[in-house]
């Protein structure tokens, strides 16, 4: 049995403010209109905190449509908030719109590119059409968190597809050993060799 998750982002203020927040050395004094720059920052990156967290609840109710509306609106108050690319990445993957999903979660990456959630789920999507892309995603993925229990999981199924037994062993291992849950997603013949142990923990797990 294959899972094929999303991940899907839990979005905050936090994660809007490292977004959004950007300095820039200037051989300029400070002028009498810097506190209102500041203060229209400070506004936009709120707006932006609160649409993504509206957008998080439209895509719950199956609202894609408004949700891409409203992460679009996002960007358009930052074009660079990763976190609303790869929203809108998930979105347009729920709705099986490959093209843009790919697209969104590239303009995520080149925000950040150590941003697991878009480099795991740029690998789901490309996992059918091109499996060796895919591995190099999921392992960039890994290096960025390394307690990501399904990406190691859908390295192994991909390293078990090209007959590499022994190195889908070992990523199938890592994968019951951060998440016992994942054991049945395990392929059959792996599944023994892999069996959680009583020390496997769910704790700090980032699917």
């Amino acid at each position: 049995m294959k899972r094929r998750r999303l991940w899907v982002t839990l979005v905050g203020v936090g994660a809007v403010a490292a977004g959004v927040t950007s300095w820039a050395i200037t051989s300029h004094p400070m002028t009498a209109n810097a506190p209102a720059s500041k203060a229209t920052q400070a506004r936009k990156a709120q707006e932006a905190a609160t649409l993504l967290q509206a957008g998080s609840l439209q895509v719950q109710y199956r609202d894609y449509g408004g949700a891409t509306q409203t992460f679009r609106r996002v960007l358009e108050l930052d074009p660079h908030n990763k976190v609303a690319w790869y929203d809108l990445g998930v979105v347009a993957q729920q709705e099986g719109r490959a093209g843009d999903a790919r697209k969104a979660y590239d303009e995520a990456l080149k925000i950040d590119p150590k941003y697991a959630s878009a480099l795991y789920n740029k690998a789901v999507l490309l996992k059918p059409s091109d499996p060796g892309q895919a591995v190099g995603l999921l392992r960039r993925a890994i290096a960025a968190t390394p307690r990501a229990a399904t990406a190691h999981l859908q390295l192994g199924l991909i390293l078990a597809q090209k007959d590499r037994d022994d190195e889908a062993e070992e990523e199938f291992g890592r994968a019951v050993a951060v998440d016992p849950s994942l054991h049945s997603a395990v392929p059959e013949e792996f599944r023994d060799k892999v069996s959680p142990t009583p020390t496997s923990s769910q704790a700090g797990a980032t699917r």
